[in-house]
């Protein structure tokens, strides 16, 4: 069957792929060829190959008080985070529907990761009962409603590291439980089957580490043991997923021992993080500094990287409110992204997806 009547399915097809992500969901609902078409992976490499992709930033950021008249917008007691999207094409905002049965916002501390299509929340701090949660909900951006995922199984965690492929699997390692005992700990969660497989453990207990999918490896970052509580470490290691093991663990591969969160990946051998004001790259085995910090944005709150580009989001101080400086990682040149005030609150989790 045609995918237009009277039309070559290929210039159909490319009709199709100049559609905008935020029409999926109803192009999808015409006919069950459209739905197929736009479903398939190669639909989407095909809008990358013909420059008709969107590339899409996904965080958990909270609301801010739109009732204020004048001043500063206000942030509530507490904060309600809701998933917000940059076009970074078109500098608009937005902002996705909410979880069913979480019409208060968020789990605290929840982790976002991309998957093909999808986006997948793990975790957080339950607001009715103020407990870890093990919950896990997918939003499918093809027909834009939610799922719910398998449970994390295992006890509960908190403050864990979170990084997926991008293709079908994301990875939690290290956090803690219940009792604050920091694990070593790790699994993986098939989001296409909806299954959770348990991984060898780590070498070391780390809370509050990073995660970060770099060069084919999940590599988890600094965090701290149960003893250390709060005393971060500099040490990091690799897990290869086609060997099943982890890696020897890097003992200095931080400069400094301090919080890991600012640390990202990207597609090349370099890595990324923010320190003492500056953006330091991870290049020969040795951190170097390759831009200043714009002032706006000294007190980190998210950093993402992709294709050349780097994306830290943060304040001023604490309080404040939050906005977004662009950096092109060959020039090392900042570009400030337009923030209005509704999208000015403080940033948990992100993702980077093109679609």
């Amino acid at each position: 069957m045609d995918l237009i009547p009277d039309l070559p399915n290929e210039i159909a097809l490319e009709c199709l792929s100049r559609v905008s992500y935020k029409q999926f969901a109803t192009i999808s609902s015409v006919c069950k060829g459209w739905k197929s078409e736009i479903s398939r992976p190669e639909f989407r490499r095909n809008r990358k190959d013909t420059r008709s992709s969107e590339q899409l930033l996904f965080m958990t950021q909270a609301r801010v008080d739109q009732s204020r008249k004048s001043g500063v917008p206000k942030r509530f007691a507490t904060p309600v985070y809701r998933i917000t999207v940059l076009e970074l094409g078109s500098g608009e905002w937005s902002e996705l529907p909410p979880i069913p049965g979480f019409p208060d916002g968020l789990p605290l501390f929840c982790q976002l990761s991309a998957v093909g299509p999808e986006l997948v929340v793990i975790g957080g701090l339950d607001l009715t009962t103020w407990e870890a949660s093990s919950s896990v909900f997918v939003f499918n951006i093809i027909s834009a409603t939610w799922r719910r995922g398998a449970d994390m199984p295992g006890g509960r965690r908190m403050l864990f590291g979170c990084a997926s492929d991008g293709d079908r699997t994301v990875y939690v390692a290290g956090g803690h439980d219940e009792d604050k005992n920091a694990l070593k700990s790790a699994m993986a969660y098939d989001v296409a089957r909806d299954e959770w497989a348990s991984l060898p453990d780590m070498s070391r207990e780390r809370d509050e580490c990073k995660a970060v999918f770099h060069c084919g490896k999940l590599l988890v970052i600094g965090g701290y043991s149960t003893n250390a509580q709060g005393r971060f470490e500099r040490h990091a290691e690799a897990f290869d997923a086609a060997a099943q093991q982890w890696g020897p663990v890097e003992e200095d591969f931080m400069e400094t021992a301090t919080c890991p969160r600012s640390c990202a990946g990207v597609d090349s051998n370099d890595l990324y993080m923010c320190r003492e004001g500056d953006v330091m790259a991870l290049r020969c085995n040795t951190w170097q500094a390759v831009a200043r910090l714009p002032a706006d944005v000294c007190s980190v709150a998210f950093v993402t990287t992709w294709q050349g580009k780097l994306m830290v989001t943060g304040s001023a101080r604490f309080g404040e409110p939050h906005m977004s400086y662009l950096l092109d990682l060959k020039s090392c040149k900042w570009t400030r992204t337009v923030t209005p005030d509704e999208f000015s609150g403080h940033v948990q989790s992100g993702c980077y997806l093109e679609i």
